[in-house]
């Protein structure tokens, strides 16, 4: 009896002791994570700590990179995936926009790439830009690492629940983000006034949520934590002495508002990580190893109190989700919303989809890419729905409200002397998918330039240019004894034509032209023209119009307009010249084939090598030397067939066929500082071939020279000479060539 007693009290004990331990309340950890930049690296090292001692996060609430880091975690990537991720994004070109130059168009890569200064016009006034970048790089990357999460709209469904503040930039109210499109509000978030342009939401413009609540502690607490544990990366307001840059006074004015509740919100953490962030701050991204390291040291001094927290919590962390990420995909259908001047053509023709391809994730990036560097949309948003047939890929795109723009350059070369350059240019303004661009040079030579151009994306597209160029120059010539002549040249060229992209990678075109071309000196007076004795105080070479039948392919990969370190370029011109108003009275139908090549490597990432050859042929009798192919002089401005050659002077060869090549070494020793060697050699003869002789009368030039690449372009000193004579060279050039 005694035993069964004994057995009944120790059951009912085991029993109470299992319901009370069963019923213990498991302790909920909301996790608050501060705004400020580059600083925000150190939430990365908290994570870990937190995970090494068994903390688990059961709220995120974040702002600014805060809500970066945050939602990264609430998604379901472990903090060593989040360190890795860190270490492997180059900060300074996502946060620039910087899209690689193979991304824009053909007709940007011709005719955008030659102002110092771009202003938007709003309103028939002009303005400037909101802020350095549109921030799409940054929603790409974040849309990327979030494509395993990018079908849940409600952030309290994700792995972690999670909330993020943005700011109204209207009202300088504060906006709680919990719902929608994830990477949107994410970027909304961190949104930094003049860094990033502000997002619009539901109708709302948003901006970094810090100016309002830079350590969403209530939000948190809302969400139902019982524990709150706060990182703080926030290094106060700077003393007098230390206000010396625009980003520091920027980051001054935002923290009046945030620093005076502050203490407030630091008294309603249960724990407190306060890394020392003095010697850092919003851009220093260059420093994420160290910020790290100091995000770790203040962690770990909070180590016992980590533990205590883990120990009352009665479950474990749960078991983190895969965040694997699609590598190739195949498309069954594309859905595109928000555009209204741009047609679906032109996207998918940038975008470089079609129904029924097989990509992978980087071409769906890059095609992304392709569409943001025509500069017409503020945001391109994409998801990815997924099922066994393929994938339906949906785009949401937020048009640019800014049509007009006012840019301008300057240069000046040894040719065309100074030129400073007017440019407006409107987008949408007949048509769809329409660009005019209007060039005036006002300088030593008058010039203007006038581009329009429809562009359909994969299916035709249209265009016309319309271009008046004129320079005078000394140049050798060879009758009446005469040495040298001053050449007044002036070309007026008026063209139509249809274009389209081949293979997604060429762009091929054909259209007519009419030219009239006059070039003429006032040094010799006294020769015949057309048999009669002429008055005129003028020579004319030429002065006639020319009706002609154009086409072209084009491939332009490199990676920069000037000092280029990588890339191919294909540029093959052929022109059919069927009748001309005829000054010279000797005008019969030929047609010309010009081409140019080029390729540039870089080793060391120092050392790029440089090759570059071009040819020309004539067919059928042309009898006129302006037209013929004039090798000489140094340029890359030059019109119609002139070609440049260095060590030799403008024009000094001359026939109606070339071919010539050319090798430059540049070492890039300074950062946008560059020394050069250049070895260039042509033949101009009527035939080429020469019965095998090819290499016979060959014509040599050398030049050195130092380049400073700079935002009016490149600024270049050359010297130049040639084995074949006593002439030398000096090429100055300062700014973009237009």
């Amino acid at each position: 009896m005694k035993k069964i007693l004994f057995v009944t009290i120790l059951f009912s004990f085991l029993i109470g002791f299992s319901q009370e331990k069963s019923e213990k309340k498991d302790v909920k950890v909301g996790l608050v994570l501060s705004g400020g930049g580059a600083k925000g690296f150190a939430h990365v090292a908290v994570l870990k700590v937190l995970e090494e001692t068994g903390v688990r996060v059961d709220y995120i609430g974040g702002t600014s990179m805060g809500a970066i880091v945050g939602a990264l975690y609430a998604s379901g990537y472990t903090a060593s995936q989040l360190d890795s991720i860190l270490k492997s994004v180059n900060f300074d070109k996502i946060l620039r926009d910087e899209l690689p130059r193979k991304s824009k168009p053909f007709y940007e890569k011709e005719s955008g790439e030659k102002y110092a200064l771009t202003l938007p016009v709003k309103s028939k006034r002009v303005g400037i830009p909101t802020a350095i970048s549109e921030g799409q790089n940054v929603l790409n990357l974040l849309t990327q690492l979030l494509q395993h999460v990018d079908h849940i709209n409600d952030f309290s469904k994700l792995p972690i629940p999670f909330v993020c503040i943005a700011t109204n930039l209207e009202t300088g109210t504060q906006v709680v983000l919990d719902k929608g499109f994830l990477p949107e509000a994410v970027k909304a978030s961190g949104s930094f006034p003049t860094l990033l342009a502000p997002v619009e939401i539901d109708g709302i413009l948003l901006t970094d949520g810090g100016v309002v609540n830079n350590f969403p502690v209530n939000e948190v607490l809302d969400m139902g934590a019982d524990v709150i544990i706060g990182v703080d990366i926030q290094s106060g307001l700077e003393a007098k002495k230390d206000l010396n840059s625009a980003v520091k006074i920027l980051n001054q004015i935002v923290g009046f508002q945030m620093y005076k509740t502050l203490e407030y919100k630091h008294e309603k953490v249960d724990l407190l990580i306060k890394p020392d962030m003095k010697d850092f701050n919003v851009i220093s991204f260059d420093k994420l190893n160290e910020i790290m390291a100091e995000g770790d040291r203040a962690s770990r001094e909070k180590t016992d109190e980590l533990i205590k927290i883990a120990q009352k919590q009665v479950h474990k962390p749960a078991k983190k989700i895969k965040t694997n990420q699609i590598k190739k995909l195949h498309i069954k259908d594309i859905e595109i919303e928000g555009n209204k001047n741009y047609t679906r053509a032109y996207i998918l023709g940038k975008l470089n989809l079609k129904k029924r391809d097989t990509i992978s994730y980087s071409d769906l990036i890059e095609g992304i890419n392709n569409l943001s560097a025509t500069g017409n949309f503020e945001n391109i948003q994409y998801k990815l729905v997924n099922d066994e047939k393929g994938s339906i890929v949906k785009f949401k795109m937020k048009e640019n409200k800014v049509s007009n723009y006012l840019q301008f350059g300057v240069h000046f070369d040894d040719l065309y002397k100074t030129g400073i350059l007017l440019n407006i240019t409107s987008k949408h303004l007949f048509n769809k998918n329409d660009v005019i661009s209007t060039d005036l040079v006002l300088g030593d030579n008058i010039r203007y330039n006038i581009n329009y151009f429809i562009d359909n994306g994969f299916y035709t597209s249209f265009g016309f240019r319309s271009r008046y160029n004129s320079f005078n120059s000394n140049v050798k010539f060879d009758e009446a004894n005469v040495n040298k002549i001053n050449l007044v040249y002036e070309d007026l060229t008026n063209q139509a034509y249809v274009q389209t992209v081949f293979s997604r990678k060429f762009a091929i075109g054909a259209g007519i032209e009419h030219k009239k071309l006059k070039a003429f000196t006032e040094t010799i007076t006294s020769l015949e023209n057309n048999g009669v004795p002429s008055n005129q105080s003028r020579l004319f070479f030429d002065k006639s119009n020319y009706f002609n039948l154009i086409s072209y392919l084009k491939l332009d990969t490199y990676d920069k307009k000037y000092f280029q370190k990588k890339g191919f370029y294909l540029d093959a011109d052929f022109r059919w010249f069927l009748t001309s108003s005829d000054y010279n009275g000797n005008f019969s139908p030929f047609s010309q084939l010009k081409g140019q090549i080029g390729f540039a490597q870089t080793f060391f990432n120092k050392l790029t090598l440089h090759f570059k050859s071009d040819a020309g042929v004539t067919f059928g009798k042309n009898e006129n030397r302006a037209l013929d192919y004039n090798v000489g002089g140094y340029g890359e401005n030059f019109i119609n067939n002139l070609i440049p050659l260095s060590g030799y002077n403008l024009a000094s060869l001359n026939e109606n066929a070339f071919l010539k090549s050319a090798l430059t070494a540049r070492c890039e020793f300074l950062p946008k500082n560059y020394v050069s060697f250049t070895a260039n050699y042509a033949r101009v003869e009527k035939d080429l071939f020469n019965e095998g002789k090819i290499f016979e009368n060959t014509k040599s030039g050398y030049m050195f020279g130092y380049g400073l690449d700079t935002f009016l372009g490149p600024i270049e000193i050359n010297y130049a000479w040639s084995p074949d004579h006593n002439d030398r060279f000096w090429y100055f050039n300062v700014g973009y060539w237009f």
